[in-house]
């Protein structure tokens, strides 16, 4: 078993890298090999409407055709048993790096035909974790529901199975004196953050123990 995460956010060592390592370390303490993938690490662009992913007969025919940084990341994917997504909320939606991160994994794979919605060849969980410093009050005035709604669904559509997590009122600043911030109260954050994100924290290592499971079992079907 192999789980990959892909960290959408410019930090290493914040709250969404914190979920997917805990999400990595639910997968391996079942027995997957694990591996973190920070996408700022990357030079790369999103899709450019080439196409050359649908054209018949083409040598990239489900496939991105573009070769940059992000390639070999997008080549480690296609044998993956799990893929566990990570992105902060910026402006109420994933990061712009995820975003064309999504456009490059998710796009070939789709097709415009009747008969045959994906060109993944197997049901893959992929997950969702997502930070943001609202609380889920706000979900609704942001769009942020149907947002989240509407990445399973394209991702349930490709690879067959997609589940999402999301931590809200994060803790964003490690000294909230050093920046206009007085929407926040400080305290209230750092009790959150000391109450609250541990068990957003084991939520993610749940998702990690479960899609293992999950594909084992599918495994044993065949």
């Amino acid at each position: 078993m192999k789980v990959i995460a892909i960290n959408g956010s410019p930090r290493k060592k914040w709250n969404t890298a914190t979920l997917l390592e805990k999400a990595l370390e639910g997968a391996n303490s079942e027995g997957a090999e694990v591996e973190l993938i920070h996408l700022y690490d990357f030079n790369f662009k999103g899709c450019t409407s080439c196409f050359s992913c649908k054209l018949k007969g083409g040598k990239s025919y489900g496939k991105c055709a573009m070769e940059d940084e992000l390639t070999p990341v997008l080549e480690k994917l296609k044998d993956v048993d799990a893929v566990i997504l990570g992105s902060p909320i910026y402006l109420g939606n994933s990061t712009g790096e995820m975003r064309s991160f999504m456009e490059r994994y998710v796009f070939p794979y789709l097709t415009y035909s009747n008969n045959l919605p994906s060109l993944y060849p197997k049901n893959t969980p992929v997950g969702f974790i997502y930070t943001m410093g609202v609380k889920e009050e706000y979900f609704d005035m942001l769009g942020l529901r149907k947002t989240i709604e509407l990445n399973e669904n394209f991702t349930k559509r490709i690879f067959g199975y997609s589940e999402s997590l999301y931590s809200t009122d994060t803790y964003q600043f490690d000294d909230y004196s050093k920046y206009v911030a007085d929407r926040f109260d400080p305290e209230e954050k750092a009790k959150r953050r000391k109450e609250v994100f541990p068990h957003d924290c084991k939520k993610a290592f749940e998702m990690g123990v479960r899609f293992v499971k999950r594909q084992r079992a599918l495994e044993a079907q065949k």
